[in-house]
């Protein structure tokens, strides 16, 4: 007696899972790239040992090493750069710059942004890296 299969076993992988995997993995993601700062223009800083945290409003002003000025992500020309500056602390009490200056460029440019700081009489901090 020669007894046939009919039907022929197939081989298959379940990838109904994956999708949730996926959702999931997607979702991770995107909470954890909220969590980052997106105020921040990329720059190379100086490095330092010492390291002070501010608890006030701030405003951010990066220096690129080509020259370009963002105050809050938003670039400015180096003429308007006083300007700027005091549209941005105009509603605030005590107003702190965080100095976000690339390490390549000379001093010379920063005492320019530093002279606008004293001319407007606003405390100016340097963002460095942590050593």
């Amino acid at each position: 007696m020669n007894i046939k299969r009919n039907i022929r076993f197939k081989p298959e992988v379940s990838t109904s899972s994956l999708n949730d995997i996926m959702f999931f993995l997607l979702l991770f993601f995107l909470i954890v790239s909220t969590l980052s700062n997106p105020n921040v223009i990329k720059v190379l800083l100086p490095k330092s040992e010492a390291t002070q945290s501010i608890n006030k409003q701030q405003v951010n002003l990066t220096v690129t090493a080509d020259k370009k000025y963002f105050i809050n992500k938003q670039e400015i020309p180096l003429a308007q750069l006083e300007q700027g500056i005091k549209t941005q602390i105009a509603n605030i009490e005590n107003p702190t710059i965080i100095l976000r200056f690339a390490k390549s460029l000379s001093v010379q440019d920063l005492v320019d942004v530093l002279k606008i700081g004293v001319k407007l009489n606003i405390k100016m901090v340097m963002a460095t890296e942590k050593v």
